[in-house]
């Protein structure tokens, strides 16, 4: 009688492609997927980011990368049983190729792979001095006119950027930008993280005072660091500042401060880039080989124009200049936008005793933070979810694991809960006049956030002040404005002392147009999304976030950033990357992403 378990099916499915990588046969591999499967791979194969889709898609990936990865010795991971439920085995693996090691997770549908997830984790010769191979620190014994740790860190600081060049310039030190100067200390990489503020931390502290994470502790931890087991769920944006400051100094990242990139270019002869720094009134021209933008996902302030802005007698504000509420006490303030920034603005607005309004351009996604923590992260990241024995780690390649061609399958039903569970929550805001949405498929916030990066509100509060008339509310758009007051299309007058344009960001390439080119910010094309062909994410399908994390279009320019979550977790791939060309090793990239729009 055969075994059936779980565990001895996984296996006879591995042995199989072993045996067929091994041969270099691809139709082999190719047999083993479902007609309806998905390879997810994060460097290790592709050099890329990259989702291949059914047989098809499996073959056309091996028969150009099989040769140069050689991906082998596909395993059931050490103390990691594979598990059935429904139907699919989900079972955690580990792998190597040519460069380095990985590990992944496989779903099995009728002894078909239906999901494989691979993911790069290190380059064999290049791994991370840690664990048994941490550095010893002090070297015990005595040596004449040898340097202590503090000397060496001095001079490294004093030199780098100067007598010495690095290969990576990062502009941006947000929570982007420090955990991938955090991961390429780690391989050795020479790196400047560049930043404009004070100190590191100040994106967030000069954020408006009431700014907190929305997201909850457990999926906001940064690389080789977690937050400690007393950390509040939900972060303040001046303790997140001190944290980030904290972390950069204890991770002997190479900070500049007070520093601001006033141009870059690219030498294709050389391979290298001119990048001019103005480090605190010090003119300073880097030459790395790779550049780095990590200047935030949501890219550069879109700041409408209006007729009559100029004979506005009061103050007009983008939400990421406004500071706070404690000057606008008694004073009519008109907030435009209703989404996340829009929301946290009212509500401490109202707090401080202003007359607050909130001018609702279009419908908006609300999730009720509690709902979301239980309902959609829980299974992941909780307290809960470590009991069970879901590390950040596992957690991050599970949700890793799922294609973004079917992500909003699983997040439908959650929202569905969610929506039922709050339905008089809903039914107060519908009756308040609130235009609210759950995405154009329903699949609810994590998908418009992926697709758009915009459109929704993760509820701390200020909904329930919509609920009660205590900020009020109006739909419609912006018209003009006149000397004391915002007009809106139907001719609804606003009068205002403030006014705060909640009215988002455009995409990342605006920053490489600023600071490079426009040719190049058009070169690279549009950064973010995933081509669903919904509203503010337009097709065709592109199977991955539009340049993130991966190589563009422009040689040697990288764009990074994202949540905590992402700059967490798809840090670690672009360092190794760049790692893995500042080696010299052989990087052939598969599906180089293709332009489709230019912003």
């Amino acid at each position: 009688m055969l075994d059936s378990t779980a565990t001895s099916r996984t296996q006879v499915v591995l042995d199989a492609l072993n045996t067929a990588l091994a041969a270099g046969d691809v139709d082999g591999v190719k047999a083993l997927f479902a007609t309806d499967s998905y390879w997810r791979d994060l460097v290790s194969i592709t050099w890329n980011l990259k989702t291949v889709e059914g047989p098809e898609g499996v073959a056309d990936m091996l028969s150009q990368q099989l040769a140069h990865t050689t991906p082998s010795n596909f395993r059931i991971q050490d103390g990691e049983a594979p598990a059935e439920d429904g139907g699919v085995i989900t079972t955690w693996i580990t792998f190597e190729t040519k460069a380095g090691r990985g590990w992944g997770l496989m779903r099995l549908k009728d002894d078909r792979i239906w999901t494989l997830l691979t993911a790069l984790q290190e380059l064999k010769g290049f791994e991370e001095s840690r664990g048994k191979r941490r550095p010893m620190g002090a070297e015990h014994g005595a040596q004449k006119n040898r340097q202590s740790w503090k000397e060496r860190r001095e001079a490294e600081e004093t030199r780098l950027g100067y007598d010495a060049q690095p290969y990576t310039v990062i502009v941006g030190g947000g929570q982007g930008g420090i955990a991938l100067g955090a991961r390429l200390r780690q391989l050795g990489v020479p790196t400047i993280v560049l930043d404009k503020h004070d100190r590191p931390g100040d994106q967030w502290r000069s954020r408006y005072k009431s700014l907190c994470l929305h997201d909850p502790i457990w999926y906001d931890h940064l690389p080789y660091i977690k937050f400690p087991d007393n950390w509040p769920v939900f972060t303040p944006k001046d303790k997140i500042g001190d944290w980030l400051e904290m972390y950069t100094k204890v991770m002997e990242i190479n900070y500049w401060t007070r520093s601001e990139v006033q141009s870059a270019s690219f030498d294709e002869a050389s391979g290298t880039w001119t990048v001019k720094v103005n480090r605190d009134g010090e003119q300073v021209t880097l030459k790395p080989t790779q550049l780095v933008l990590a200047t935030g996902m949501s890219g550069k302030p879109n700041m409408p124009r209006f007729p009559g802005m100029e004979s506005f007698k009061g103050e007009i504000q983008h939400s990421s200049q406004h500071k706070g509420p404690d000057a606008w006490t008694g004073k009519k303030v008109v907030v435009v936008g209703s989404n996340n920034s829009a929301h946290d603005i009212c509500a401490a607005l109202w707090e401080a005793d202003a007359d607050v309004t909130m001018v609702q351009r279009s419908s908006t996604h609300i999730v009720r933070s509690d709902s979301l923590m239980e309902i959609g992260l829980g299974g992941l990241y909780s307290e809960d979810a470590l009991a069970n024995g879901v590390t950040t780690e596992k957690a991050d390649m599970i949700f890793a694991s799922l294609p973004y061609r079917i992500m909003h399958e699983f997040q439908i039903p959650l929202y569905d809960q969610m929506r039922e569970r709050d339905a008089d929550f809903y039914a107060g805001l519908e009756k308040a006049g609130f235009q609210l949405d759950w995405g154009d498929d329903g699949s609810g916030l994590f998908m418009k956030y992926l697709r758009r990066g915009s459109g929704y509100y993760i509820d701390v509060g200020a909904s329930q002040l919509i609920i009660d008339g205590e900020v009020k509310l109006v739909q419609g758009q912006v018209d003009h404005f006149e000397e004391d007051a915002v007009v809106l299309t139907d001719g609804t007058r606003l009068q205002a002392d403030l006014v705060v344009l909640a009215t988002g960001y455009g995409s990342m390439n605006g920053w490489a147009a600023d600071l490079i080119s426009q040719e190049v910010a058009d070169k690279v094309g549009k950064v973010w999304g995933l081509g669903s062909d919904t509203t503010k994410d337009p097709g065709p399908w592109e199977g991955e976030q539009r340049n993130m994390w991966k190589p563009t279009q422009q040689e040697n320019l990288w764009f990074h950033g994202g949540n905590l979550h992402q700059s967490r977790h798809y840090s670690l791939y672009l360092a190794l990357q760049l790692k893995a060309r500042m080696e010299g090793l052989d990087t052939p990239v598969y599906g180089l992403q293709q332009v489709h729009h230019l912003s």
